[in-house]
């Protein structure tokens, strides 16, 4: 009975499932294949005697994270962070992708959609240089702007304080082009009568937007909301390492567990601890998309993710 309802779906979605493949597999390739490793993080692990046979360690590669001196500021370092990119980076697109969904002239469309869009193919080196090239001490713009103005000129790779803001404003820079295009999307999909007949009424502008076209957008929002909720524990490592040139003198509001973790694994070379550190964040990550799904199933079944 079971294998016929599978063979009928398959006929009937045969063609929606084969597109699926390339991606099906990838992720089972990179995602799920490696979790064996995920064994390393509770054993010494050495070169010679590899994976398996190297002696277990129980709990102990968890104690340099958790008994570092630092630990709690990275941790609030990469929970701050990430809990107002999660914020900005659902308010923002939502913003643009309606601004965007109100233009009718097809070419500064594509226009606008190519210059928000541009931005995500550009690497984190490339950024970090583009950024340079704005607060270098020295000869940047952005210094050299404030001398114009009558200002002292800022070292910013010596102050930590500003890139409280530099770093929101790059990520934002560089992710919001891929998210409005995904909010923009689900926009197209709205059904022209529901306008046509709040413009029959004479609704506004406004009014439309509030209560036609953000509703469709509600079950897209929570989906990327929860899932961005479970990685809140991972920071881009690219962003804090890279745009602020591994500078020492930042680390108090710039330093996360993804950088903390990599500078701590290349002068000790203990692998078993990093790998300690990413099953924490995964285990954080999983506690934290059950509980936020559970949460929106309570209020809103409809929306919940599963």
């Amino acid at each position: 009975m079971l294998a016929s309802k599978f063979i009928k779906t398959f006929k009937r979605n045969g063609a929606l499932l084969f597109l699926t493949l390339p991606m099906v597999v990838y992720v089972f390739i990179f995602n799920y294949l490696p979790m064996g490793g995920i064994i390393v993080a509770f054993k010494n692990y050495r070169y010679d005697l590899g994976i398996i046979h190297s002696h277990w360690a129980g709990l102990n590669n968890f104690k340099f994270f958790f008994t570092s001196p630092d630990a709690w500021r990275i941790t609030i370092n990469t929970l701050g962070y990430n809990a107002m990119f999660i914020i900005l980076g659902l308010i923002i697109p939502v913003a643009l992708a309606l601004v965007l969904f109100e233009i009718r002239n097809r070419t500064m469309l594509k226009v606008y959609q190519t210059m928000m869009f541009f931005p995500h193919f550009l690497s984190w080196v490339v950024v970090a240089f583009m950024v340079y090239a704005f607060l270098n001490p020295l000869s940047g713009l952005l210094n050299q702007w404030f001398q114009m103005a009558g200002f002292n000129p800022i070292d910013w790779y010596v102050k930590s304080n500003p890139w409280v803001i530099i770093l929101p404003l790059a990520q934002i820079w560089k992710t919001v082009g891929m998210s409005t295009l995904i909010y923009y999307a689900s926009l197209m999909g709205i059904d022209n009568e529901y306008f046509e007949a709040a413009a029959i009424e004479g609704a506004s502008k406004g009014y439309i937007a509030l209560k036609i076209t953000l509703p469709f957008l509600y079950p897209l929002m929570i989906m990327l909301t929860i899932l961005a909720i479970g990685h809140i524990f991972y920071a881009d490592f690219g962003l804090f390492y890279q745009l602020t040139m591994n500078s020492t003198m930042l680390y108090s509001t710039t330093d996360v567990i993804d950088t903390y973790v990599f500078r701590a694994l290349r002068e000790t070379g203990n692998i078993g601890m990093a790998s300690a550190a990413d099953f924490y964040k995964s285990f954080v990550g999983l506690f934290l998309v059950l509980t936020t799904n559970y949460i929106v199933r309570k209020r809103s079944p409809e929306n919940a993710l599963f």
